[in-house]
C-alpha cells in the first residue's frame, strides 16, 4: 500500500521537485518590487537556480502571469503569457492588458528545464504603476510663503561663503478626516531639492536625500557661466516617489506633511547653478473597502512653518536648533492655527516621472574606534574609514541653548554641522539634507563626557549592492579593491556617480565612463546606470549633439572629448555586461549625434582636436581636456581626442551591427578605420619607433597598430616602463587600459609588477599613506576620495582571475575563462552575479599543480583555458577528461588546454 501511495504521489502533475531549475530573484525594471513604475510595458527578469551537481541546464520555456492582486494570480486577470518557448529570462516586455495609473501589479513566473519539465511557480513579486497621465496630477506645487521663486544667488568663486543666507527649512502639513475603512493608501510625492514625507508623525520609507538628482528645469544663466552650456537639453525631468502608507492611517483625524531641503535645486555654490527655492507636490490616494476613493492633494490650504533646520546646503552643511522643534507637528492632535498658509509655487519645467532607480539610504553604521579628549576640551572621534554620510548623536543631553559644532576631517566644501540643544532630557539627532565626508570628526564645546554609545557614523549612498567577491593571496590587491569600492560608494548619491563626494559632487561623465566597467564588475548597478545614462542622453544639446562634461549638467564640470564619449562607451559597456539590447536602441541616435558633434572638430587629415572657447572668446582648457592627472607630462590633447573619436566610431559601428543596421555599421566602421590610419600617420615616431610616453603607446596598442610597427612599439613601451622603475605613467584614461594592454601583449609580468607597487605612482602608495579610499592624483595632492583610477582594476577580474564577457553573446551568456597566473600569487577568487546568476572562477597554484573551480550560470556556456603544467595531465572533478554533452576538450592554445563547458560547476586540476 505504501508503494502504491508513493507512485501516485510521484506522478501528480506540477510537483516542483521534478524540475531541475527554479526561477528566483524576480525584478521589474532591474529592481525588486519597485514602488513605482511609469513605463507602459515594464520589463521583467528572473534568475534560474539549479540544484547541486546539475550541469548543462537551460531554460527552454517560460510562463508569466500578472494580476491586480496577490489573490488573483491564478486567474491572471492582467496577463497570462501561456507557455513561451524561449531561453530569455531578462528584459521581457509585459504584454498583457493595458496598465492603468496607480495599478498594483503582482506577478509570478515558472520555467521549463532542458528536459521539458516545468518548475513550480516562483514566489510572487510586485510593482506599482505611477501616474501615467499628467492630467491626473490634481495637486499643486507648494512651498514656504516667506520664500520667493528664485534660487539663492551663486557665489563668484570656489570657497566663497556667506552667513545668514539660508532660511529655515519649511515644514508643510495637512489634516483631514477618514470616516470609512481604508483598503489601501498610496502617496505619490516629491520635493525639491530634497524632502521627507510624514504620515501621522511617522516618516514614510527608509530612503534619504530623495528624489534622485536630475535636470529639473530651465536655468537661463547657464550660457553665462565659466564653463557655459546653452540650456538646450533634450530632456528635463523631476522624479516622484510612491509610498504605501496604508498601515499609517486610521479612522478619524489624520495628518500628512513634508519637510523640504534645498539640495541641488537651490545649492548656492560656485560649482552649481540653482533652479529655485524649495517646493513640494503630492497627492495621497485613499481607497476604501466599499470601492470609493479620496485624494488629499497639496494646495494652498496646506499649512507652513519654519523647522528647526536653520541651514541646509549641500556645500555648506546643516545647523539644527532643537529648541525650535514643534512636537507632533505632523500628528492630527497638533494645533496649526498659527501656521501660515502654504504658497503655491511655479511648477518646474521638467516633466514629472517615476523614480524607477535606487534611492540613497543609510547603508552602514560605524562605531568609534577611538575617542580622544584634546587639551582644548574638544573631542576627537575616529571611525577608522572615510565615508560619505553623517554622525548620529544618541541619547545626549545638555542645557537649553548649548551649541556644539562638528567639523569633519576630510571636509572640502561640504560644510560643518551645528546642533543646539533643547535641554529637556535625552536628545537624538542626525542631519537630513546634506552629507559630509570624513573618517573622523572634532566636536567643539561638548557638554560632559562623550561616550562611545553617544555617537555613530552612518554611511549614506545610493543603494547599489555589492554583487561580487574578489580575493587573492596578495593582501595589497584585496585592499586596493576594497578602498576603491568604498570610494565608489561614497560617490554614489542621487543615482549619479560624482567625481568626489565633498568638493564638487557633480556627475562627471568622463570619470563615469572610465570607471563604469569596474563598477559593473563589483556592484549590481543595472538600475543605477539605466537612470544615469538616461541623464547623459537627456543632457545632449538638441542642436549640436554635444554631450557635456557632466550629467545632469552643472557648470562647474570641466572635461573634454573623453567626457562626452560616455554616451557611446557606457551604453556599450552596459550592453556587454547585461545583454540588454534596449540600452543600445535607446541611445543609438545619441551616439550618432555625439559623433556628428565630434566631426565638427576633425581636420582634413582625420585628426580631432576640440578647441572650444569660453565667454571671452579665448580657448578654455576646461572644455578641452585630453588625458588628466598623469604623474608627469600629459600626452598631446589631439592624440587623446582622436583616440576617443576612434573609440566612439568603433562602438557605434558595433552597436549598429547588433541592431541590424548594416549600412550604418559599415559607415561607422569605415570612419573608425579612417581615424585609426590618421592616428598612425600623425602620431607614430618612425625614428624612435614609438607613439610616446604617458600612455601614448597604450592608446595606440589599444587601438591596434600596423604589423610593421608592432615590435618597435612593444620595445619602446618596455623601455619606458623600465625607465619608470616598473611604474605606470598614465592618467585616468591611459590607466584604464594600461594593465590589460600589457597582459594582452606578452607583458603580464610587467602589469603585475606595476599594480603591485607601493611607491608613487601606484595604488599601493595610497595604502602606505593610510588611505581608505582611492585618490584624485598619484601624488598626495588633490582630493583623497576619487574613484576614477578604478578603471584600471578590471585587470584583476578579466586578466588575473580571467573572467570575460563575450561581445558576440553578451551578458555572460558565453563566458571566456582565461586565467593568467603570476609567480607570486597562490590563489585568486572572483565571482559576480550576472543577469543569469552567479558566475566565477577560483584558481589555486601550489606544488606544481594548478586548479580552477568554475561556475557557469543556467543557460550559459563557457570556454575555459587551463594552464598546462609539465606533465600535461588535466582532470575534472577527480576524473580524466572525457568528452561529454556538458564538457568538451578543444585544442591547445599557447600553453593552455581549452575546454567548452555548459552550465554548472566544474573543478579542473592541471598537474
Amino acid at each position: 500500500m505504501k508503494r502504491l501511495f508513493f507512485l501516485v504521489f510521484l506522478f501528480v502533475p506540477g510537483i516542483a521537485a521534478l524540475a531541475k531549475i527554479n526561477p528566483e530573484k524576480l525584478t521589474c525594471e532591474y529592481l525588486q518590487n519597485p514602488s513605482v513604475v511609469d513605463v507602459s510595458q515594464p520589463r521583467l527578469a528572473w534568475v534560474n537556480i539549479t540544484g547541486k551537481g546539475e550541469r548543462g541546464q537551460v531554460q527552454t520555456a517560460w510562463q508569466i502571469r500578472v494580476a491586480t492582486s496577490k489573490k488573483k494570480l491564478k486567474e491572471a486577470d492582467l496577463w497570462d503569457s501561456q507557455k513561451v518557448i524561449s531561453e530569455q529570462s531578462n528584459r521581457i516586455l509585459y504584454a498583457g492588458n493595458p496598465l492603468q495609473s496607480r495599478m498594483e501589479c503582482w506577478w509570478q513566473v515558472r520555467v521549463w528545464d532542458k528536459n521539458g519539465t516545468v518548475s513550480d511557480w516562483s514566489e510572487p513579486a510586485q510593482w506599482r504603476m505611477g501616474i501615467l497621465n499628467p492630467a491626473e496630477w490634481t495637486a499643486k506645487w507648494i512651498g514656504a510663503p516667506w520664500e520667493g521663486e528664485e534660487h539663492f544667488q551663486r557665489p563668484n568663486f570656489p570657497g566663497q561663503q556667506f552667513e545668514d543666507f539660508d532660511p529655515a527649512a519649511p515644514m508643510l502639513r495637512k489634516s483631514f478626516r477618514i470616516e470609512k475603512q481604508v483598503k489601501s493608501a498610496v502617496a505619490f510625492v516629491t520635493g525639491l531639492g530634497y524632502f521627507e514625507f510624514y504620515v501621522n508623525g511617522r516618516k514614510a520609507g527608509d530612503d534619504v536625500l530623495v528624489p534622485n538628482i536630475t535636470n529639473y528645469g530651465k536655468r537661463p544663466l547657464l550660457g553665462q557661466m565659466l564653463i557655459n552650456v546653452e540650456d538646450n537639453f533634450k530632456e528635463y525631468k523631476v522624479m516622484y516617489l510612491a509610498y504605501d502608507v496604508t498601515s499609517l492611517l486610521s479612522k478619524g483625524e489624520n495628518a500628512i506633511g513634508a519637510i523640504l531641503g534645498n539640495g541641488f535645486y537651490n545649492p548656492r555654490m560656485f560649482w552649481c547653478e540653482g533652479y529655485g527655492t524649495p517646493r513640494f507636490i503630492g497627492q495621497l490616494h485613499i481607497t476604501y473597502t466599499d470601492g470609493s476613493e479620496d485624494i488629499v492633494a497639496s494646495d494652498e490650504s496646506w499649512k507652513a512653518a519654519k523647522s528647526p533646520i536653520l541651514k541646509n546646503m549641500v556645500y555648506y552643511g546643516e545647523t539644527y536648533d532643537a529648541r525650535l522643534e514643534q512636537p507632533d507637528w505632523c500628528n492630527p492632535i497638533f494645533n496649526a492655527e498659527v501656521w501660515e498658509n502654504a504658497a503655491v509655487k511655479k511648477a518646474p519645467f521638467g516633466k514629472l516621472v517615476a523614480q524607477t532607480s535606487p534611492s540613497d539610504k543609510v547603508m552602514e553604521q560605524l562605531q568609534p574606534v577611538k575617542i580622544e579628549k584634546l587639551a582644548n576640551g574638544n573631542y576627537k572621534v575616529d571611525f577608522g574609514k572615510e565615508i560619505s554620510g553623517w554622525v548620529r548623536l544618541k541619547n545626549v543631553s545638555a542645557p537649553a541653548g548649548h551649541q556644539i559644532d562638528i567639523a569633519f576631517n576630510s571636509n572640502q566644501y561640504s560644510g560643518d554641522n551645528t546642533y543646539i540643544f533643547k535641554g529637556n532630557g535625552s536628545e537624538n539627532y542626525a542631519p537630513r539634507f546634506n552629507w559630509f565626508v570624513f573618517s573622523g570628526v572634532e566636536i567643539t564645546n561638548w557638554h560632559g563626557e562623550l561616550k562611545p554609545e553617544n555617537i555613530i557614523a552612518e554611511s549614506v549612498y545610493t543603494e547599489v549592492p555589492i554583487s561580487s567577491v574578489f580575493e587573492t593571496s596578495n593582501p595589497l590587491f584585496n585592499r586596493i579593491n576594497e578602498i576603491w569600492r568604498t570610494s565608489q560608494q561614497d560617490n554614489m548619491h542621487g543615482a549619479i556617480a560624482s567625481d568626489c563626494p565633498h568638493r564638487e559632487r557633480n556627475g562627471y561623465t568622463g570619470d563615469g565612463q572610465v570607471a563604469c566597467v569596474t563598477v559593473m564588475h563589483n556592484f549590481d548597478s543595472k538600475a543605477f546606470y539605466q537612470k544615469w545614462i538616461a541623464d547623459m542622453l537627456g543632457a545632449q544639446d538638441l542642436t549640436t549633439g554635444y554631450v557635456p562634461n557632466g550629467a545632469p549638467w552643472q557648470p562647474g564640470c570641466g572635461g573634454g572629448v573623453a567626457w562626452g564619449s560616455a554616451i557611446c562607451i557606457m551604453s556599450w559597456e552596459f550592453y556587454l555586461h547585461t545583454g540588454a539590447k534596449d540600452m543600445l536602441t535607446d541611445n543609438f541616435d545619441g551616439m550618432k549625434e555625439y559623433i556628428r558633434y565630434m566631426q565638427t572638430w576633425v581636420d582634413q587629415d582625420g585628426i580631432m582636436f576640440s578647441k572650444r572657447t569660453g565667454n571671452d572668446g579665448n580657448i578654455l582648457k576646461w572644455y578641452n581636456l585630453g588625458e588628466w592627472v598623469t604623474p608627469g607630462d600629459l600626452p598631446a590633447d589631439e592624440m587623446v581626442h582622436t583616440f576617443y573619436f576612434w573609440r566612439c566610431a568603433d562602438l557605434t559601428a558595433q552597436t549598429a551591427k547588433v541592431l541590424g543596421k548594416s549600412d550604418e555599421a559599415k559607415k561607422y566602421a569605415d570612419l573608425a578605420e579612417q581615424t585609426r590610419k590618421a592616428f598612425w600617420k600623425l602620431f607614430y615616431d618612425e625614428t624612435n619607433g614609438t607613439y610616446g610616453k604617458a600612455g601614448e603607446n597604450i592608446f595606440a596598442l589599444r587601438m591596434g597598430v600596423p604589423t610593421n610597427q608592432y615590435s618597435r612599439v612593444i620595445s619602446a613601451l618596455k623601455a619606458d616602463i623600465k625607465a619608470n622603475k616598473g611604474h605606470l605613467d598614465t592618467g585616468i584614461f591611459g590607466t584604464q587600459f594600461f594593465f590589460e594592454v600589457l597582459s594582452e601583449n606578452g607583458m603580464h609580468d610587467l602589469a603585475y609588477e606595476a599594480i603591485n607597487k607601493k611607491e608613487e605612482p601606484g595604488y599601493g602608495r595610497w595604502l602606505e599613506l593610510g588611505s581608505t579610499t582611492t585618490r584624485e592624483q598619484w601624488s598626495e595632492e588633490g582630493s583623497h576620495n576619487h574613484p576614477m583610477f578604478g578603471g584600471g582594476l578590471v585587470w584583476f577580474y578579466r586578466k588575473l582571475a580571467g573572467m570575460n564577457a563575450d561581445p558576440e553573446k553578451p551578458g555572460y551568456k558565453h563566458i571566456v575563462f582565461h586565467p593568467q597566473p603570476v609567480a607570486d600569487l597562490s590563489f585568486v577568487k572572483y565571482y559576480n552575479q550576472t543577469v543569469y546568476g552567479e558566475a566565477g572562477i577560483e584558481w589555486k597554484k601550489e606544488n606544481g599543480t594548478f586548479s580552477a573551480k568554475i561556475s557557469v550560470p543556467v543557460g550559459c556556456q563557457a570556454t575555459v583555458y587551463i594552464p598546462l603544467m609539465q606533465g600535461k595531465v588535466i582532470t575534472e572533478s577527480g576524473r580524466s577528461i572525457v568528452n561529454s554533452k556538458d564538457l568538451k576538450s578543444l585544442k591547445e592554445a599557447e600553453g593552455y588546454q581549452v575546454f567548452a563547458v555548459k552550465s554548472g560547476k566544474y573543478e579542473f586540476v592541471s598537474k
